[in-house]
C-alpha cells in the first residue's frame, strides 16, 4: 500500500506546519490566559488566527466534500497528515475550522441536510461564524449503544417537541454556538430498533432549552468549548427541522461518527509527536546525578519505544484513513497514553502543572478511549468481523 504524500498535500503540509510555527505555537499561553479573563466565548485571538488561516486558504481541510468555494474536497487520506500537525495544539484545529464537534455536524448537514438547512445552517458553519454541538451522549443509559436513547421527539401538528436530558454535549456551553443536533426517538416501539431514532435541529436560543451546568473531565472544565449537561423541556421546533427524515437518526450517527473516529486519531498521533519531541528535548537538557539525563539507559529506551509506537500508529492511522476499519480507534488514544506517560515522567512535576502541554493531553486521550464509541465496542466488533473472516 503506498502512503506517499501528493505534491499537493506535501504543500499543505508545508505551510500548515509554517503557520502553526509562526501563529499558533507563539501564541499558546495569550490563547489561555484570554480563556481564562473570559471562559465561555471565543478568545480574541482565535478570531485573529481564524481570519489569517482563512486568507491563507488552510481552512475546512476537513471536508472531503466540496461544497462550493468552501472546501478543498481532501479524502481522509490526504487530511491525515494535516490533522496530524494540527493535533499538536489541542485548540488548533478550530484555527482552521477542523475541530469537532463542527467537523461531524457540518459533514452531516453537507450530507444529509435540506437546501434550507444547509442555508441556514451549513453555510455559517463552513464560515466559521458559529459553533455547534452535537447532543446525543445520556446519563441514564449506555450511550455506547445508540439504540438506548430515551430522548423522545414527538409529532404536533407542524411541530416536533423533544424531551430528554444529555451530557457531556461538547461545544454546548459556548456562547458562539448557535445550534444543536438533537438525537432522539421518533419511533420507540419500532421492532428496529434502528429506525427508532431521528435526528432534528435545535436553535440554542429555543425556550425549553436549559444548559444547567459544564460536566468537567479530569477537572478541566476545557472551556471555552465545555460539555454540556442540557435538558430538554418540551422545546418545540418546526417539523422541516428533522434531518433527511424519521428513522434515519442511526444511520446519520454511524456516517457522522465514523470519519469523526478517524479525525480523533489522526489528531492524537499528532499529541504523541510533540510528547516525544519534549521528551527528547527535556532528557538532552536536563542535568540528573552529574550527567545528561539522555545518558540514563532506561531514558533512552523511553524515547525509542515511543518513537516506535507513534509510527506504528501513524501507519494504522493512514490504512484506517483509506480503509476506514475501526482498529486505529483502539490503537491510537492508547499509544497517545504511553507516549504522554513516558513525557510526563521525564519532565517530573513540571509535566502535570499547566506549564506544559501534557497534563491537559493525557487526561483528553484518556477522554478519547470513551468518545465516539469505547475500546470495548471497537473491540467486540473488530473481534467478530474477523471471526467472521477467519473462520470462511
Amino acid at each position: 500500500m503506498d502512503f506517499e504524500y501528493s505534491d499537493k498535500v506535501k504543500q499543505l503540509m508545508a505551510t500548515l506546519t509554517a503557520f502553526m510555527d509562526e501563529h499558533v505555537y507563539p501564541n499558546e499561553a495569550l490563547y489561555q490566559q484570554q480563556v481564562e479573563q473570559n471562559p465561555w466565548t471565543t478568545p480574541a485571538i482565535m478570531e485573529e488566527l481564524k481570519a489569517k488561516a482563512k486568507k491563507a486558504k488552510l481552512w475546512n481541510l476537513f471536508l472531503p466534500l466540496s461544497y462550493g468555494d468552501y472546501s478543498p474536497g481532501l479524502t481522509n487520506l490526504e487530511y491525515a497528515p494535516l490533522a496530524e500537525i494540527m493535533g499538536k495544539v489541542y485548540w488548533a484545529p478550530e484555527v482552521f475550522n477542523c475541530s469537532a464537534p463542527d467537523t461531524g455536524n457540518m459533514e452531516v448537514l453537507a450530507k444529509y441536510g435540506s437546501e434550507q438547512q444547509k442555508q441556514q445552517w451549513l453555510e455559517p458553519l463552513l464560515s466559521g461564524d458559529i459553533r455547534s454541538a452535537f447532543a446525543m451522549t445520556e446519563p441514564d443509559v449506555a450511550s455506547s449503544d445508540a439504540t438506548n436513547i430515551e430522548t423522545r421527539i414527538i409529532r404536533d401538528g407542524d411541530e416536533y417537541v423533544i424531551s430528554g436530558k444529555k451530557f457531556y454535549i461538547s461545544g454546548a456551553c459556548r456562547e458562539q454556538c448557535k445550534i444543536l443536533i438533537v438525537m432522539g426517538k421518533t419511533d420507540p416501539d419500532n421492532e428496529n430498533r434502528h429506525i427508532q431514532q431521528s435526528q432534528i435541529l435545535v436553535p440554542i436560543n429555543t425556550p425549553g432549552v436549559n444548559i444547567t451546568r459544564p460536566m468537567k473531565v479530569f477537572g478541566y472544565d476545557d472551556s471555552p468549548e465545555g460539555h454540556a449537561e442540557v435538558i430538554f423541556d418540551n422545546v418545540r421546533v418546526p417539523v422541516d427541522n428533522i434531518i433527511a427524515g424519521e428513522g434515519r437518526g442511526f444511520e446519520i450517527a454511524q456516517g457522522r461518527l465514523g470519519p469523526g473516529r478517524i479525525h480523533h486519531c489522526m489528531r492524537s498521533i499528532g499529541a504523541a509527536q510533540r510528547a516525544l519531541e519534549l521528551m527528547c528535548q527535556r532528557a538532552s537538557n536536563r542535568v540528573v546525578f552529574g550527567q545528561s539525563m539522555i545518558k540514563q539507559q532506561s531514558v533512552r529506551e523511553d524515547i525509542a519505544k515511543s518513537a516506535c509506537q507513534i509510527e506504528q500508529a501513524r501507519l494504522l492511522t493512514l490504512k484506517a484513513a483509506k480503509d476506514l476499519i475501526a482498529m486505529i480507534k483502539i490503537v491510537a488514544p492508547n499509544v497517545a497514553l504511553d507516549v504522554l506517560d513516558r513525557a510526563i515522567q521525564i519532565h517530573g512535576a513540571v509535566g502535570v502543572s499547566q506549564d506544559t502541554f501534557l497534563a491537559h493531553q493525557f487526561a483528553g486521550q484518556r477522554t478519547l478511549r470513551l468518545a465516539d464509541g469505547p475500546d470495548q465496542v471497537h473491540m467486540m466488533q473488530l473481534g467478530r468481523n474477523l471471526a467472521r473472516h477467519y473462520s470462511k
